[in-house]
């Protein structure tokens, strides 16, 4: 089976360019088991860049420092072991104004990451708001790191420190996602089938539990506005979330095998998902058709065949920050750039092993991490949006797609505004 389309010429694609790596330090007693890097954050407002390095470790570095010693040493890694200038700093409680590096032992292997901001004028939804171990200041940024044994660990990422333990999940918590709103709703999926919803500034006290899929949860998204949820899971499983009541709104057909990753678009219009049976589809949430399909094996598996034994496996995939482009992992050692009104990649990467993926804050590199616990970070395809998608993204930012299609416009413009590609 071929990696492209008959039509395309693979040679013909542009390469994107490496700008760094991050090497993960060497396995403690060489142990060979537990040292996969299966998630990379990038803090909201660009400061920091955290990856699990297995073996219990989260590496949390400020991003501009890492840039530049990209920058001043190639391609090179520059914060492995004691040689490294970032490493030198690796101090606790210095202010925000200082960033610095920190080396986190969560005291069991992580498997998810997420960066959340408190809003101070955003309420907190506990009913009892009179007293609390912790008070969210504007100026805080927090860590959460899910782990192997279902718990939760929230950090202070300014200092290092341990604020929150969260405790309720029976199994590997797979995915954490914070609510945009700066409410400091945390989300997680774990394999006990469930997801939890956890309300930071009421001390982490859990407030639903979200139940329907029958089997592992890997994956779980907020939409931009915080008003809608989606996850994924085994058995085909992609779900949408009403996140103000926790019911569910629709349970979205079309996937043939486990779905693993899941992104809304910046404006909320699109829904990207990403499967073992080899496609990512781009769906219409608010209507749950699929506008879009990129495929990573040709001729594609037959649903009866579905899974991608033969090396195509779509590991994971994120939405890039201009609402144009989405990149993807799979197994066949590659990395895709996809815009979302063309079926073919625009650019490529080679990467062996990977297993997560993220784009930076800005959009202008993608970060991805592999089983050998290391990140490799790759120039993201260059492209000014036109003034009609910015309109576009404008527009449907406030409204979906019911809204939207009451419109009295020309047809021509309805489709585009829907992205009916």
């Amino acid at each position: 089976m071929a990696s492209f389309p008959p039509r395309v010429n693979e040679k013909e694609i542009v390469r994107s360019r490496t700008i760094g790596e991050l090497l993960a330090p060497a396995a403690p007693f060489d142990k060979k088991c537990g040292h996969e890097n299966w998630t990379v954050a990038f803090a909201p407002d660009g400061s920091y860049f955290a990856w699990s390095q297995g073996h219990r470790t989260v590496k949390l570095v400020p991003w501009s420092q890492c840039l530049k010693n990209f920058l001043l040493h190639g391609t090179k890694n520059v914060t492995n072991s004691s040689n490294s200038r970032l490493s030198r700093q690796n101090s606790f409680g210095v202010s925000k104004n200082k960033p610095c590096e920190h080396v986190i032992d969560c005291g069991d292997i992580v498997w998810s990451l997420a960066f959340g901001s408190s809003v101070p004028e955003k309420q907190s939804r506990c009913v009892n708001i009179e007293w609390h171990r912790f008070k969210f200041g504007q100026d805080q940024l927090l860590l959460a790191t899910g782990l192997s044994n279902g718990r939760i660990k929230i950090w202070d990422v300014y200092t290092g420190k341990l604020l929150l333990n969260l405790m309720d999940h029976t199994e590997v918590v797979r995915d954490l996602t914070f609510a945009p709103d700066g409410s400091l709703i945390l989300v997680s999926a774990s394999r006990d089938k469930t997801l939890r919803v956890w309300d930071l500034k009421d001390d982490g006290n859990m407030m639903k539990v979200l139940r329907g899929h029958q089997n592992w949860v890997y994956s779980c998204s907020f939409s931009p506005d915080s008003s809608m949820l989606c996850s994924v899971g085994a058995s085909k499983a992609v779900f949408l979330w009403n996140m103000d009541k926790y019911t569910m709104i629709r349970k979205l057909e079309g996937h043939h095998n486990d779905v693993v990753a899941c992104e809304f678009s910046p404006d909320g219009a699109l829904l990207a998902t990403a499967s073992h049976d080899t496609r990512v589809y781009v769906w219409d949430p608010h209507i749950g058709s699929i506008l879009m399909e990129f495929g990573h094996l040709f001729p594609p598996p037959t649903p009866i065949f579905a899974g991608g034994a033969n090396d195509g496996w779509v590991r994971a995939l994120s939405f890039s920050h201009d609402g144009l482009h989405i990149a993807s992992l799979a197994d066949d050692k590659m990395v895709r750039f996809w815009r979302i009104d063309e079926d073919h990649p625009v650019q490529v990467a080679t990467l062996s092993n990977g297993l997560c993926c993220a784009f930076s804050t800005d959009g202008s590199v993608l970060a991805a991490g592999t089983s050998d616990g290391s990140v490799y970070f790759w120039a993201t395809p260059k492209q000014v949006p036109s003034l009609q998608h910015l309109c576009r993204m404008s527009i449907r930012r406030v409204m979906s797609t019911g809204e939207v299609q009451k419109l009295s416009v020309p047809p021509k413009l309805l489709e585009f505004l829907c992205y009916q590609m």
